[in-house]
Formats: structure tokens, C-alpha cells, sequence
């Protein structure tokens, strides 16, 4: 990615959207960006918004429909489970008026789409649900929802920050109208992501001002994050490397039983989940006195620490996942190259660490 943005920090810096020929390289780069991240989707390059992150683009997803000039409606449906990027919008929309259902998961995470179906009402304007959960990995039945979306003429959304480059995300197999990527989530840099809207679909700017992005998001486009988010789709194209990503994720769950048995927990679905994810509780211990011994090694807890007490992450609430096993959960994430001896590595460590 770096090589691909490296002309656009030293020569091509122009404004993409002025019409002097300093302008004419930045534009040819946004362009051919904007067609990569399109062909990711199987979308059509007018169909794609670049914002600032996922973060913006679930704004513009949410608000952008809220506000719309043709809105009619003033209900969303989404899951329990969702980002804070979604249901912090949910909240606000709430606080003008709007209402928001807010749908079950299962104990793996999973959302039933008849209980999505149940959910709809003559009131309702938008349907959004995540295709891949940020925390556990696990992978919402969106085709399925996306088709009972079509048939009460409702508008999908889907946050695929996890997912993109991961799995399929052909946004007509999904059967989606609105679809949010984040570049950092698929090897881009942080500061980018993009927002599918199918052609026909408005939305009222989060951001007003001059008419960028087809007048959908103002402000001038940065032809140099656009270029590395352009990159990293060309890269994620091919999905091949994630089958031995998966193996190795699934090298690490193996271990993790044999060595502990019962007092390991999989947290999420067992076979609808990212390939790159695994989300495995300690059962007993906290997973955040776990990871501070385990300080070479970038992987996360979802229990939150405030003022000195230990909270259970939302997401395992939303599970019903009981608080002794929720408490000790870390969620490890693979990249696109891992090696088979880090993975051992840490599976070394954590037989040492984590002893039970």
C-alpha cells in the first residue's frame, strides 16, 4: 500500500475535485480507487461514498436515511450486538424521535431473520445488521435478512468492517442496499473506509458543504488514502491465503482445548465465523490479567475496566454468556500472514500464564 500512496505524498498532492492540471493525477488515482473498492463489492464505482472510516460511514448509513428527503418512516431494526458505531446513532436518532428495535442473538451471537421479521412495522425505514461481529467473529445470516428486506421494500444496511476481505461480501449476493467498509480492518490505512449505496438510494449528508462524493459527503477527497483503501481491495480480492489463516486459527482453538479442556470457552458460532477470529474465554480468570503478561502479543479483551471495576463486555451480555466465563474472554485475531511458530508461541505462553 505504502508504494501504491508514495507518488501522492510526493507529486500527485493535487485537489482531485479542481479542474487545473495539477489536479488531473489525484483525480485519476481517486478514480481508479474508487473502481477497486467497487469491484471488491461488485458495485459500480458511483455507487461508492469515501469517508473518513467505518465509523462515518454507519453515520451516514443511519442518519443519512433518518434525514433523507424522502423518508417516510422513522423506525430501524438492528441486533443487540452491533458496533457503538451503530447504536450510539440509534441512540441519538431515539433522543429526535425516532425508535429502534433492538433484535436477540443466540448464545453464539447469531440473529434469527424471523425475529427480524417479526420486528418490522409500517413505521420502519431502515434494517441494519452487522455481517460479522467485531468481538467473536460470528456471522449473521444477511442473505436471508436482505431478502425479507425485499419483500417489505425496507432498506438493508450491513456493517461489513469485519468482513470485507475476509469473506465474500458481493453485495448483490448479500442482497444489501447500503453497505460500510473500514480501511484499516483490510490492511488500508486508518483514516478511510467507504460506504455502499445502491443506485437509487438517498441519504441526506452527515457532512454538508460543497458537492463531493456526488453530493453525498463534502469535503475534499484525500486521493491518498483513497489510493491505499484502492490497494488493500485489489489485495483483499483474492481469499485464497484465508483458508490457512483459518487453519491456523483453528491449529490455536485445538490447542487451547486439548490443554484446558472445560476451562476453555468459544465464544461465538463454531462454523458461521470469520476465519481469522477466535474469541475464547479463561473460564474463571479475567482475560485483561491474562493479556498483561502477554505483552508482545496484540489481541484484545472485550470486559471493560471503570473505576476500578471489571464490566462485562456488551456483546457476551447480549449472548447471555455467564459473567464467570465472560469475564476471563480474549478475542485473537490473525492476520494475513501469521506463522505456524508464533501461533505455537502463544500457545506456549498462554499454557504458562493461564495455568489452571
Amino acid at each position: 500500500m505504502a508504494e501504491a500512496m508514495r507518488p501522492f505524498l510526493d507529486a500527485a498532492f493535487g485537489n482531485p475535485s479542481s479542474g487545473h492540471w495539477a489536479s488531473a493525477p489525484a483525480k485519476a488515482g481517486l478514480d481508479r480507487a474508487r473502481s477497486q473498492v467497487a469491484a471488491l463489492l461488485g458495485a459500480s464505482p458511483d455507487e461508492i461514498v469515501f469517508t473518513s472510516g467505518g465509523s462515518e460511514a454507519n453515520n451516514l448509513a443511519i442518519k443519512g436515511t433518518f434525514f433523507a428527503p424522502n423518508r417516510r418512516a422513522a423506525h430501524i431494526i438492528t441486533s443487540a450486538v452491533e458496533h457503538p458505531a451503530i447504536l450510539a446513532p440509534c441512540r441519538f436518532l431515539e433522543r429526535l424521535g425516532g425508535s429502534v428495535a433492538h433484535i436477540r442473538v443466540d448464545g453464539t451471537g447469531r440473529v434469527d431473520p424471523e425475529d427480524v421479521r417479526r420486528a418490522i412495522t409500517p413505521q420502519a425505514a431502515l434494517i441494519s445488521i452487522m455481517h460479522a461481529n467485531n468481538e467473536v467473529g460470528t456471522i449473521q445470516p444477511i442473505a436471508e435478512i436482505g431478502a425479507i428486506a425485499r419483500q417489505h421494500g425496507i432498506r438493508f444496511h450491513t456493517d461489513a468492517a469485519q468482513s470485507v476481505g475476509k469473506i465474500p461480501t458481493q453485495v448483490d449476493e448479500l442482497g444489501v442496499d447500503v453497505l460500510t467498509m473500514a480501511g484499516h480492518k483490510l490492511c488500508a490505512p486508518k483514516g478511510v473506509g467507504a460506504l455502499y449505496l445502491r443506485r437509487g438510494i438517498e441519504v441526506e449528508p452527515v457532512i454538508h458543504g460543497a458537492g463531493h462524493e456526488f453530493g453525498r459527503r463534502a469535503g475534499t477527497e484525500s486521493a491518498l488514502l483513497a489510493v491505499g483503501l484502492g490497494g488493500a481491495c485489489a489485495m483483499a480480492a483474492d481469499l485464497a491465503p484465508l483458508s490457512r489463516i483459518q487453519t491456523l486459527r483453528d491449529r490455536l482453538w485445538q490447542a487451547l482445548q486439548d490443554r484446558f479442556g472445560e476451562g476453555a470457552a468459544l465464544n461465538g458460532h463454531p462454523t458461521h465465523l470469520l476465519p481469522n477470529t477466535l474469541n475464547v474465554s479463561f473460564v474463571g480468570r479475567i482475560g485483561a490479567d491474562i493479556l498483561a503478561q502477554l505483552r508482545d502479543v496484540a489481541a484484545s479483551t472485550g470486559s471493560a475496566c471503570h473505576s476500578g471495576q471489571i464490566e462485562l463486555s456488551p456483546v457476551l451480555a447480549a449472548m447471555r454468556v455467564p459473567e464467570r466465563t465472560g469475564m476471563g474472554a480474549i478475542r485473537f485475531s490473525l492476520g494475513r500472514r501469521p506463522a505456524v511458530d508464533e501461533i505455537d508461541q502463544v500457545i506456549a505462553r498462554l499454557a504458562t500464564i493461564a495455568a489452571v
